[in-house]
């Protein structure tokens, strides 16, 4: 029988990326998104192609009742999901008081809320039958000094990182592997939606990743255990460099990056 991932903003970007990329590994697959329609697409795709069981559910995770709704559909069709893949997520342009404390209720509720509440409502079933695999989506955004504009979007990805090393600690003993994605710059709809796509493209494009690309490293980074994951040697210098400065002079750093594509 084959193991099923539950994935989180499977319609696009990382999503589909980890959808094509666990399909491709034997994976059945449980996909969630707010557009039916093209989940149902990448479903007939990825089972013509891989033979796969690709089931659909709709979902908007700025709900507050949708995780719950979200285990209550999966026990009443009979998936069991033995992963999860918490990836839903968007940016929000602009500083913390331009913007309307409902977006930002929405975008907490969809990056911070979530991931925490599946993780708590999955992972019982996952340690009772032995095996599981939880990987939270974060972002190099989470471990190099925060910037002003997109003010929780690195607050939120700090907090998926810690939490996925809490969570790996206390999970691994009942055969569940934890781990926090990082990738940096990705090829994919991210930036159209948050509106900062003129801006991003001013980017050198050794900067850039594709998505497949991040999911492929994310597949083999998951099965060799790894607790936190960087994407890619830029990222990972980008990381390294921030750490071994001084605090303030690698927050003048990324500031001054900030800049050009950031909206403040």
């Amino acid at each position: 029988m084959k193991s099923r991932m539950l994935i989180t903003g499977a319609s696009a970007g990382i999503g589909e990326a980890c959808a094509r990329e666990w399909a491709a590994r034997g994976w059945d697959l449980i996909l969630v998104a707010r557009r039916t329609e093209r989940l149902q697409q990448i479903a007939d795709e990825l089972r013509a192609l891989h033979g796969c069981d690709a089931a659909v559910v709709s979902e908007d995770l700025s709900d507050p009742s949708a995780c719950e709704r979200l285990v209550e559909t999966l026990n009443a069709r009979g998936l069991i999901a033995d992963g999860l893949i918490n990836n839903a997520g968007y940016g929000v342009p602009g500083t913390l008081l331009s913007v309307p404390w409902n977006t930002h209720a929405d975008f907490l509720r969809v990056l911070l809320w979530a991931p925490t509440e599946l993780s708590y409502r999955l992972l019982p079933g996952m340690q009772e039958r032995g095996f599981g695999r939880i990987i939270n989506v974060a972002s190099l955004a989470g471990l190099v000094p925060s910037t002003a504009g997109h003010t929780l979007y690195g607050a939120t990805k700090s907090y998926l990182i810690r939490f996925s090393q809490s969570l790996a600690q206390e999970a691994n003993v009942r055969g569940v592997h934890v781990m926090a994605l990082c990738p940096g710059f990705t090829f994919s709809e991210f930036h159209d939606v948050n509106g900062m796509r003129d801006k991003v493209s001013r980017m050198p494009s050794f900067m850039w990743m594709d998505a497949a690309t991040v999911a492929k490293q994310a597949f083999e980074a998951s099965e060799r255990g790894d607790i936190v994951y960087v994407n890619g040697r830029w990222n990972r210098f980008v990381r390294t460099l921030t750490k071994l400065l001084p605090d303030s002079w690698a927050l003048a750093l990324v500031s001054r990056q900030a800049k050009r594509f950031r909206k403040t």
